[in-house]
């Protein structure tokens, strides 16, 4: 855990922020690069990429700020909820930037499907270096754990002087592979909407599994074994699913006309 990496004169320049642009730099540039396959221009995945960065980065803070307000945010100060170093739940970007691609495509008249299904497998390449940062920061950290493997963070964590499961790293790897998995289907996808589709079910089921091993949630916000981040991938899962059949039907159904 090392949360700056330098300091340019008295700002600080911190890993979590590093690891995020590098993610977001290197997923628009491989979207760019699929997305010609289905004939869209990449300056307008560029485009698209920062208003869907807008609405991930609002969507991701202000859930996390629900969901941690009695922790962090109850009793101080209101700019404090501006005070942005880590903090931020995946579930809200995902849904920000949902919102805001739709907007988007429907604006400039885009397929919404055909750039969304560019922009999946980048979603999970920039979300495997964003967990990186996690790491880094100390954030999202696992519950206690004996293995060869576990990492034990600095006094002051909340997990010292425990060891605990890196679900920083298993989330990163596991989000890699769904990468080269939806790059790979991607090249023979058979409708419009298959592979952000599949990305929904697949990230549901790596953060199902992640989630497991999770060790930063307070027992009030744990229903038995489940975290809000699992009753989140079920509802995932179920949006998903719906979308995959109902693309599949309007790829088979026969055209007017």
């Amino acid at each position: 855990m090392q949360e700056i990496a330098f300091r340019i004169g008295n700002l600080p320049v911190h890993w979590y922020g590093i690891f995020v642009a590098s993610g977001f730099m290197l997923g628009v540039w491989t979207a760019g690069v699929r997305a010609r396959r289905d004939h869209i221009d990449p300056e307008k995945v560029i485009d698209s990429a920062l208003w869907i960065f807008g609405g991930a980065f609002l969507g991701a803070r202000i859930l996390y700020v629900i969901t941690f307000w009695d922790q962090e945010f109850a009793g101080k100060g209101f700019l404090h909820i501006f005070a942005l170093r880590s903090g931020f739940v995946f579930y809200g970007g995902l849904i920000g930037a949902m919102v805001a691609g739709i907007g988007y495509t429907r604006w400039k008249k885009i397929p919404t499907w055909k750039l969304a299904d560019a922009l999946a497998p980048s979603v999970s390449l920039g979300h495997a270096f964003g967990r990186m940062g996690c790491l880094m920061t100390g954030c999202c950290y696992g519950s206690r754990c004996e293995l060869p493997w576990a990492v034990s963070f600095p006094f002051g964590h909340p997990s010292h002087p425990a060891t605990v499961h890196p679900v920083q790293v298993y989330e990163a790897l596991l989000n890699l592979a769904l990468f080269a998995a939806l790059a790979w289907l991607y090249r023979r996808k058979r409708f419009d909407g298959q592979i952000i589709a599949l990305y929904l079910l697949g990230y549901a089921c790596v953060r199902a599994f992640v989630e497991l091993f999770r060790g930063d949630y307070p027992e009030r916000q744990m229903t038995g074994f489940m975290t809000p981040a699992h009753w989140a991938s079920l509802v995932i899962l179920v949006l998903g699913t719906g979308l995959y059949v109902w693309r599949r039907k309007s790829a088979a159904a026969p055209k007017a006309g």
